[in-house]
């Protein structure tokens, strides 16, 4: 019955904001737009359609707005009004009391506000989604007062998070049982990975601890900046982390008068997202320019900085390297090698013809090539990437759902920050350098040092080892041998028992069966 509500009430939101007009306006047939004219009579729909829709997705809770922040970075598919009002949606949802904030800040260390930080605002910042951000400054261990940022899990997250989720798995089920191309798209799959990443995304310790892990990993690499945590402030309702200064990355014209170069930038975004993807197999998969901005201070100038590690992606030795092979035959125009990776991955049925699977990817892909970012549309080649999957019954994996939201969101942050952007020619030399260092002797070499500790451990062990098997000699091999035969021979017997048996019950069977029908004569 909650999830029967909970249906009606997002109708009853769409209906009063106008979405089925809002929807039913884009066609051009005069039937349609009678029709729209008499649903809408006696509703007052005088705000901007942009307005009513970021209204109604904030209105309607977090994972709409979610979904909000995402079509918000897609202005090659959206207008140029619906985008605006969407990218409010990246920092700009409308913040919860105050006061409930420093109450949970009190609730969680047990402390009144004045003895955790030296100073507190009140006034919060940021304000998404899941939670809002308080600027503060504390005193660490040492004694030195540091600025920060202090992230507050806003209240009754969990269960109205709950209330949608139990909807999207009841229409998962509706979609996996209704056909046959409902169950290849795995809707159950990908709605339970969307489930894990929205609690891990209200449990405040695990992105502190996303947040760590992405601070040593890009520690080398010169292009972001990932805050420091502090984890003796740090609970799950709230988190504490070293405040970082800049520009938003949708500024972009504050960002070129401050003398960031925006070209270069839009090349580091890419390499910092084949760098997480590839090198490290953990990713920020939440990018939308909300979650980003652009490092003003003099030491570190132009660098990327990034905020918000509720939501991460992760792949497997064996998903980075699939991966890796499909871009690097797909940036040679390899086609059929494509082709040979999905049927190889078990991603196509094994009897699919890898000549038929090669024409249609190149039919898909082919058209893009040598382009400027501003004339391709990942979303479009997805589109029909999606297309022939369906003919060709490709599997959906749902661990890669979240790569091709943060694939989407890395397009359309590159899109806005430099439209001439050579994507391929950006991204190719960096998966080509991965691939031989993966397949060379780096690889060994580093294989080798992982390994380090087991072969130190058994090597002096290994003459001990050797001198006992030569000392027991082929005898104690033959009486273990003799041991198992002889095992074997009492389970052999044991069988023999049991069939003799079943065959007496069989033939008495018979022959009661035999007197029955004799007496009856």
């Amino acid at each position: 019955m909650s999830r029967f509500f909970r249906g009606v009430a997002i109708l009853w939101v769409a209906l009063r904001y106008g979405l089925d007009e809002l929807v039913l306006s884009g066609f051009s047939r005069p039937w349609v737009r009678g029709f729209t004219r008499v649903i809408t009579i006696g509703r007052r729909l005088d705000a901007p359609r942009g307005q009513r829709l970021r209204e109604a997705l904030q209105q309607l809770g977090p994972i709409f707005v979610k979904f909000g922040q995402v079509l918000s970075t897609r202005r090659d598919l959206l207008a140029p009004d619906i985008a605006d009002e969407l990218a409010l949606l990246q920092d700009r949802v409308p913040p919860f009391d105050p006061a409930i904030a420093v109450a949970t800040i009190e609730r969680s260390f047990r402390r009144p506000l004045d003895e955790i930080f030296v100073s507190f605002e009140r006034e919060p910042v940021a304000s998404a989604s899941i939670a809002q951000v308080h600027f503060a400054v504390l005193r660490d261990k040492q004694g030195r007062e540091r600025e920060v940022a202090v992230k507050v899990l806003r209240p009754g997250m969990l269960a109205a998070i709950e209330k949608d989720l139990a909807l999207m798995h009841m229409v998962a089920g509706w979609v996996s049982r209704l056909s046959a191309d409902g169950r290849r798209l795995k809707p159950r799959e990908v709605v339970r990975e969307f489930d894990n990443y929205l609690h891990d995304e209200l449990d405040l310790l695990r992105e502190a601890a996303n947040a760590a892990q992405l601070r040593r990993n890009m520690a080398g690499l010169a292009l972001v900046l990932i805050p420091e945590v502090f984890w003796d402030w740090c609970h799950s309702d709230v988190l504490v982390m070293q405040r970082m200064k800049g520009l938003p990355i949708s500024q972009i014209e504050a960002l070129r008068e401050a003398g960031v170069d925006i070209p270069r930038l839009a090349r580091d975004g890419v390499t910092i997202f084949f760098t997480q993807v590839f090198r490290d197999g953990f990713f920020h998969a939440d990018m939308h320019p909300g979650n980003i901005m652009v490092s003003t201070e003099p030491e570190t100038f132009g660098r990327y900085i990034s905020v918000d590690f509720g939501i991460v992606g992760s792949l497997t030795e064996v998903d980075k390297e699939y991966l890796a092979q499909n871009f690097t035959a797909f940036f040679r125009r390899d086609y059929k090698r494509v082709a040979e990776l999905h049927v190889e991955s078990g991603w196509v049925p094994a009897d699919t013809r890898v000549n038929e699977l090669e024409g249609a990817i190149r039919a898909v892909c082919e058209p893009y090539f040598d382009r400027p970012l501003k004339e391709i549309s990942l979303g479009m080649v997805l589109l029909r990437l999606f297309q022939t999957s369906r003919r060709f019954q490709v599997e959906i994996q749902p661990q890669l759902v979240l790569l091709q939201k943060t694939l989407l969101n890395i397009e359309g942050l590159g899109r806005q920050l430099d439209p001439d952007l050579d994507l391929w020619s950006t991204a190719k030399p960096f998966l080509e350098r991965w691939m031989r260092e993966q397949l060379g002797p780096r690889r060994l070499w580093r294989e080798l040092q992982a390994e380090a500790p087991r072969y130190a451990k058994l090597l002096p062990e290994l003459p001990r080892l050797l001198h006992g098997y030569l000392r027991r000699g082929p005898q104690a091999e033959s009486a273990e041998l003799r041991q198992l035969l002889a095992e074997q021979q009492r389970t052999n017997r044991l069988l023999q028992r049991l069939l003799y048996a079943w065959l007496g019950f069989v033939l008495g069977l018979v022959v009661f069966q035999l007197i029955v029908r004799i007496r009856v004569l």
